[in-house]
């Protein structure tokens, strides 16, 4: 991978070469398998809260995997959030049971965090035990209508506010890569927990725009606002570009440069490549390891899981875990000069927080998740308390958002209108 230019071949016939996922035939080590998993739950970690396109693809993938496993146990979905994935991450690597119960999917970006210098990630990227690749996605950024922009140009001369959830993320070094490489004057505020909650900031004004939208997201999540022209994509990022679905709109390898930069840019925002990934612990059985491998080849290539996908607009171009281990090695051989020097572009510097709300008054309404609150001016709050990102308390005890009832007296620190509540203190 000494350049761009190099490296692409391989990883294009990586993609063909998915396209002939291989079928294994049985074996009594196989066979073995389905008495450890007959009766049993796998559990699907997703690094993000519920909504996203991580979410979607997962809650899709445990539906039908299952089913291809020897013994057929369920796969049950759990959001794990926090420092754009790389808790989910951490957890598999390091706190997850090392038996093949448990799965996950975190990004890509946040894989490649710890070489380029993220400290908190503890784990080595080549250790994870990949299943596969569900997408190679088209990472894009976006503006919505009422922001003003209307190029990616335009990022050049005059300032603008992204969402991101945090300095890792990739919301986030996608837009500060931007302003080293390229000169744009985007401010991040941090802080926003899911690219659902960064969208809610850009229809209430607080920010104009946020990266990390995958092509995949905008058509199975956010059809509505993409088709109607009030989410605007501004620039297209990953290793391809999409002249297809994305007409007109540039790609970052447009503004390059030199060759040195398209290293650089290769390493921020090429990954985007293994764009839904599929992971398990490191040093998983062997016969497990293979059962888990095989059950994702076949699902993939199962008309009542490509039947599912496709009624949700969800893109499929799978890879096998094979395939999976073998790009992320390409990317790891990168030169230590390229390393150090996207380290440097990427460097945090100070983080801005997006800086929360308050409301206190009495709980009117409660619906599922959506609360009604009256504030002391009399008018009405609407906001959505989460049982595990609300961090809430009853009468001085700590207590589960959902026993927030209505006629309680309240106060909620949250995000924005119809938005999450992190922390609400009730009597």
């Amino acid at each position: 991978m000494g350049s761009l230019t190099a490296c692409r071949p391989r990883l294009v016939a990586a993609a063909a070469l998915a396209l002939a996922l291989p079928a294994f035939a049985a074996t009594p080590a196989l066979a073995d398998v389905s008495g450890f998993y007959k009766g049993k739950t796998i559990t699907g970690i997703i690094g993000y809260p519920p909504g996203g396109g991580y979410d979607l693809y997962m809650r899709v993938l445990s539906h039908h995997m299952g089913r291809h496993i020897p013994g057929n146990p369920n796969i049950v979905p759990r959001n794990m959030p926090g420092a754009g994935s790389l808790v989910s991450a951490n957890y598999i690597y390091n706190t997850a049971p090392k038996d093949g119960s448990v799965i996950g999917a975190f990004a890509s970006s946040t894989l490649f965090s710890v070489k380029l210098g993220e400290t908190r990630g503890k784990f080595e990227i080549d250790k994870f035990t990949w299943l596969g690749n569900l997408d190679q996605t088209v990472g894009t950024c976006t503006v919505w209508h009422t922001s003003g922009i209307k190029s990616f140009d335009e990022l050049m001369t005059r300032e603008a506010i992204f969402g991101a959830s945090g300095p890792t993320a990739v919301n986030s070094t996608h837009a500060r890569g931007f302003n080293a490489l390229f000169g744009t004057r985007i401010k991040v505020i941090n802080g926003y927990p899911s690219s659902t909650s960064a969208l809610l900031a850009m229809k209430r004004g607080e920010v104009q725009g946020g990266c990390g939208f995958a092509l995949s997201s905008l058509k199975a999540t956010r059809a509505q606002e993409w088709a109607s022209g009030d989410l605007r994509v501004i620039i297209q990022t990953g290793y391809e570009k999409n002249d297809k679905e994305l007409k007109g709109v540039p790609h970052i390898y447009d503004y390059a440069k030199s060759e040195a930069d398209k290293q650089v840019m290769h390493l921020i925002y090429g990954t985007h490549i293994l764009g839904r990934p599929i992971s398990a612990p490191p040093n998983l059985p062997a016969d497990r390891a293979r059962a888990l491998r095989d059950a994702f080849n076949a699902m993939v290539k199962d008309p009542k899981f490509l039947a599912e996908a496709d009624k949700l607009k969800l893109p499929i171009e799978p890879w096998t875990g094979e395939k999976v281990d073998e790009v992320i090695r390409q990317f790891a051989a990168y030169p230590k000069d390229v390393y150090a020097r996207t380290i440097k572009i990427l460097e945090v510097g100070d983080v801005v927080n997006v800086k929360l709300k308050t409301v206190e008054g009495k709980v009117t309404a409660v619906k599922k998740t959506n609360l009604t609150v009256a504030g002391a001016d009399g008018k009405a709050v609407k906001l959505k308390v989460h049982a595990k990102q609300t961090r809430a308390t009853i009468g001085g005890k700590k207590a589960s958002a959902t026993d927030i009832k209505v006629g309680m007296s309240c106060a909620f620190e949250y995000f924005g209108a119809g938005d999450l509540a992190p922390k609400a203190t009730c009597k």
